[in-house]
């Protein structure tokens, strides 16, 4: 062997193994806050009414037996070793599921989607179509067909990310509570019942008033916290199996299962509620992997939080294996296992954990917001990035106060945690069901395996979460109802704004005018060019809205530079800066008139700033320059057009294309090419700021594009002008009554309260112009 091979060899093995380590070492403080925390309620929700602990430790160790399969069955098997598998470009969550069918059998919910979107690199990855004549082509096949099914499939979506936010509000709550309720063991009866949910209440606003800073300021915390709390509850769980009840382990045999349910029976079957509290987080290893890695997240789960857990779950069994009278009202919970000396210390370091835990469920409960809102599905709202270097952590200060409020009054309404259980794992459950099935279609669809391993998978794992289901289900008056309720409130504004949106493009696109009108007015348009860009912003990919026809009706001028700008999301996570931008001509050169449609993922942040202004300009600027082909614009059809339009990247991917500077003085200086010279804005009599495009030397452009590029740069000299469609929408006569209720009442009471258009951008207000018009649709 070479020497020199074999040192170079190494160090990158080591890089490899140590960027692995640090991923698994960050996703304990940020995916298993949650899950590590449960075993502070697990105990005490099980045996809150429906069984009770008895001397022959049957119930114990029946409970014991199941949290250990269940731990073993749901997160190690299912999540670490199948559902790990079934990323959308390294992402994870319901909502990849979702992109992957929608990429693998066409049944995209988005109404904008083009043939050129199909070209993007992360939308082709590693997609096959199934072979002929199998059950998975057929099911493609029908999936296609079918609008019914296609819809079917986006409301098990919805449902799932529902449960989430539901999740979002309940998760804080119960892990804050549970945490705080340590004090009693401290406190008189009398008075710990008036210290725990203020103490609770006090902690969850500060927790949410935190939020705006954004978890990268103190996130270097989060993993200390959690491997300290793993630690801390797996000692004393080692400690009491040692002291206690060394024999305990023989419970995780699953004759105790069949043990407990026999002498339980209908009580043991409602207790299964509790039990399942065990696995909640357990969907957070799925959802996060776009922050880490596969590899990652297995190794952190198998070897620190798996068996921190079952240590834990044995220690409290140990210790109440021997201990079956509890002096006090605290039933079966975490902190009588807890040596006396050690209760305060451990009361501190379960409060942070809870707190850790909390916050990663409340970012996620962001990004499923965000990935809805990207979808079309979610009325739009204010989403702020907290950190530029760190990807995915963001804020959103209506859903965030939203949040708090719930969940105040989950913990002042409920103030226990057998309610609260009860709600939590309906909400845990439910998105574990809807995870199952889509899985189900990924098997198929994606994978291209036998329609009977899909049976398989459904038939074991669906019948284990069924069964968890149905004990929660029939809690619904002890507090299950209250993820239900909310969940089947936040359907209902989903599928409204989804049905008025998609009905909002629908009537833009039977509305829109054809190119060949604006190309019949002439050369001159007919009307006055004044200086400047004027951005018209539409949801179309092809003609033009509607809404400009009428404000060229009713003000017959416009800008010397005219854009029709196209900001819509695609079904994949992320879209590559090199692919961002579609630009093309409308009519002839001369006309001085571009489509330009920038493409971005679901979880991709959109730049709202200038930036995005000076990557717009660059990238017609650059089209300009590559003399690529441009549309005729006399033909309409959709798929021709889209054809015909170049990708441009960003100005930050093609160094060597044009650049776009601004000078505050005249007396700026020049970069030194001839190009750049010849192409730069006039002087003018007023001082303002100078545009300049830095333009590479090769190759050479001609006089009409050099014309076109002078043209462009004073445009942007002069100012850019945002012209915004500003829609009200009305249900035509003769509609049913749904949908005149769904329209003019609960479409247009979300699009009042909700962001308007101009936010998206960071309009200024001096720079807009809004154009107002009816849709009767």
């Amino acid at each position: 062997m070479d020497p020199e091979s074999g040192v170079f060899q190494n160090p990158v093995k080591r890089e490899s193994w140590r960027t692995v380590l640090t991923l698994a070492y960050q996703s304990l403080g940020v995916v298993y806050g949650d899950l590590s925390t449960s075993p502070l309620y697990v105990y005490k929700s099980t045996f809150a009414e429906d069984i009770k602990h008895s001397e022959t430790n049957e119930e114990i160790f029946g409970v014991l037996s199941l949290v250990f399969w269940t731990l073993t069955l749901v997160p190690l098997l299912k999540y670490v070793f199948i559902v790990l598998k079934a990323d959308d470009n390294g992402e994870g969550g319901t909502f990849a599921l979702y992109s992957l069918l929608c990429r693998h059998a066409r049944v995209n919910a988005l109404p904008n989607c083009q043939l050129a979107d199909e070209e993007l690199s992360s939308y082709k990855k590693d997609i096959t179509s199934p072979a002929p004549n199998t059950f998975g082509a057929r099911l493609k096949s029908t999936l296609e067909k079918h609008r019914v099914l296609q819809r079917f499939l986006l409301v098990l979506a919805l449902i799932g990310a529902c449960m989430v936010i539901g999740d979002g509000i309940l998760t804080p709550a119960i892990s804050v509570f549970s945490a705080v309720s340590g004090v009693e063991l401290a406190m008189a009866k009398e008075h710990h019942k008036y210290v725990e949910v203020p103490a609770a209440c006090i902690i969850l606003i500060a927790l949410f008033a935190l939020q705006h800073y954004g978890t990268h300021r103190v996130g270097f915390l989060f993993a200390p916290v959690v491997i300290t709390w793993l630690f801390c509850i797996s000692s004393i769980g080692l400690y009491n199996i040692i002291h206690w009840n060394p024999l305990v382990y023989q419970a995780l045999s699953p004759y105790y299962i069949y043990k407990f349910l026999k002498k339980t029976q209908r009580g043991g079957w409602m207790s299964l509620g509790g039990i399942l509290l065990c696995i909640t987080g357990s969907e957070a290893m799925f959802a996060d992997l776009g922050h880490f890695s596969q590899f990652s997240i297995q190794i952190a789960f198998t070897t620190m939080v798996y068996p921190s857990l079952i240590l834990a779950y044995m220690g409290q069994a140990a210790y109440l294996s021997r201990h079956h009278v509890i002096q006090n009202d605290y039933h079966i919970g975490f902190y009588v296992s807890v040596p006396e000396k050690l209760r305060w210390p451990v009361l501190v370091i379960a409060i942070l954990a809870a707190v850790v835990g909390s916050q990663a469920i409340i970012t996620g409960t962001f990004s499923i917001i965000k990935q809805c809102s990207a979808l079309g599905c979610f009325p739009r709202v204010k989403i702020v990035h907290t950190s530029s270097k760190i990807h995915g952590q963001i804020y959103i200060p209506e859903i965030n106060w939203a949040l708090m409020l719930l969940c105040l009054a989950v913990t002042i309404g409920f103030r226990d945690t057998k309610r609260m259980g009860n709600a939590s794992g309906l909400a845990v459950i439910t998105v574990m069901l809807v995870t199952t099935c889509l899985m189900s279609l990924i098997i198929v669809l994606c994978w291209h395996r036998s329609v009977i391993l899909a049976i398989c998978f459904v038939v074991f794992f669906g019948t284990i979460e069924a069964l968890y289901f149905s004990a929660s289900l029939i809690k619904f008056l002890e507090g299950a109802w209250v993820p239900i309720a909310l969940s089947f409130l936040f359907i209902i504004v989903m599928c409204v704004w989804h049905y008025g949106t998609l009905k909002k493009y629908e009537f833009d696109v039977q509305n829109k005018v054809s190119v060949d009108w604006l190309l019949s007015l002439g050369p001159s348009l007919g009307i006055v060019r004044v200086r400047g860009i004027g951005l018209i912003h539409t949801e179309l990919v092809s003609g033009i809205p509607a809404i400009f026809s009428y404000f060229v009706t009713n003000l017959p001028a416009f800008h010397q530079v005219l854009v029709f700008l196209c900001v819509k999301s695609v079904p994949i996570p992320h879209v590559k800066h090199e692919e961002r931008f579609l630009v093309g001509h409308i009519g002839p050169k001369e006309y001085r008139m571009y489509r330009c449609i920038v493409r971005y993922g679901y979880r991709d942040a959109h730049k709202d700033d200038l930036v995005f202004e000076n990557d717009l300009i660059c990238s017609i600027a650059e089209f300009i320059r590559s003399g690529k082909a441009s549309l005729n614009g006399a033909d309409e059809d959709v798929t021709k057009e889209c054809e015909e339009m170049t990708v441009v990247g960003t100005p930050s991917t093609h160094l060597d294309g044009i650049q776009l500077r601004m000078d505050d003085s005249e007396n700026a200086s020049l970069a030194g090419t001839s190009e750049l010279r010849e192409i730069r804005s006039p002087p003018v009599t007023k001082p303002r700021k100078k545009v300049r495009f830095v333009i590479p030397e090769s190759p050479k452009m001609g006089s009409s594009a050099r014309e076109e590029l002078r043209e462009l740069m004073e445009a942007r000299e002069a100012g850019v002008a945002y012209i915004l469609g500003h829609s009200y929408i009305k249900a035509k006569q003769g509609s049913s009554l749904v949908k005149k209720v769904a329209i003019n009442y609960g479409y247009d009471f979300l699009r009042r309260n909700c962001r308007s258009p101009t936010y998206a951008f960071t309009v200024p207000h001096a720079s807009t112009l809004e154009v107002g018009m009816v849709y009767h649709i």
